[in-house]
């Protein structure tokens, strides 16, 4: 097992809040672990974040292993977390397996796979071959098309009661972790509560064990993209602008370079 995952499975049973920040490159991942977060998310929001895409669906399971390579040269101790991109895992599980074994020669600690009920056989699958997975359930990205746009989940008892199943179903199959995305932070403090796994939260409230959000939205990279419920601790977008302006002032006006 994972020294980094033990950390997690330990941190939960103590009560411990855990952190997670996307990452996709190697000056990003370096300041995230320099920051002391937990863990290091290389997700397919690259799509989003990097490629400008609408969706996630686009990026490919070698986009990932490429990013999951650079991230994991500038991590030493937290837990370097990879999603398995569209495509690359529903297939069958011999397809999952087959992604995340790369992945986890990439450098990767673990995998996260989206979807419910019908992942537990491909969670089973992976599980006894050594893949540690994490499940992601509530609002999936992957599953956009299908659900008609980012919408919170998980709002009537129905759907309530449904994705506590789902959470139950994924652990027993062997699911190491589970992040809930975009759903009621009392269900999310539920699903938490019952599961002796750790959960990471997005959206979800406070009462999951850890939480997790795009780098890109905490630095106020993306400020017009950003969901409603990240927090922007820095308006990273109006810096970097302003200093690239200076540099461009700077060179039209003849001080930079300085003369000899």
């Amino acid at each position: 097992m994972s020294k980094n995952l033990a950390i997690w499975e330990k941190a939960k049973r103590e009560g411990r809040k855990m952190t997670m920040i996307t990452a996709y490159d190697y000056p990003f991942a370096r300041l995230a672990e320099a920051a002391g977060m937990d863990a290091v998310l290389v997700g397919d929001s690259l799509g989003m974040m990097i490629a400008g895409d609408a969706d996630t669906l686009r990026v490919s399971l070698e986009q990932t292993e490429y990013h999951v390579s650079i991230v994991a040269k500038a991590v030493t101790r937290a837990l370097v977390m990879a999603d398995l991109p569209f495509g690359s895992f529903e297939e069958s599980p011999a397809q999952a397996f087959a992604s995340s074994a790369r992945l986890l020669k990439a450098g990767a600690d673990m995998v996260k796979l989206e979807g419910g009920a019908p992942m537990v056989e491909t969670v089973a699958f992976l599980s006894r071959r050594a893949i540690p997975v994490c499940a992601h359930i509530g609002l999936t990205p992957q599953h956009v098309r299908q659900l008609g746009g980012f919408k919170r989940q998980g709002k009537t008892p129905d759907a309530a009661a449904k994705l506590i199943e789902d959470a139950h179903a994924l652990t027993e199959a062997g699911a190491r972790m589970v992040l809930m995305e975009a759903i009621p932070a009392e269900l999310a403090a539920e699903i938490t509560r019952q599961l002796t796994v750790p959960t990471i939260g997005i959206g979800a409230g406070p009462g999951t064990d850890g939480q997790v959000l795009v780098m890109h939205d905490v630095l106020g990279l993306n400020p017009d993209r950003a969901p409603g419920f990240a927090k922007r601790y820095l308006d990273g977008a109006d810096l970097v602008r302003t200093a690239l302006a200076q540099y461009a002032e700077e060179v039209r006006g003849g001080s930079f370079p300085p003369a000899g």
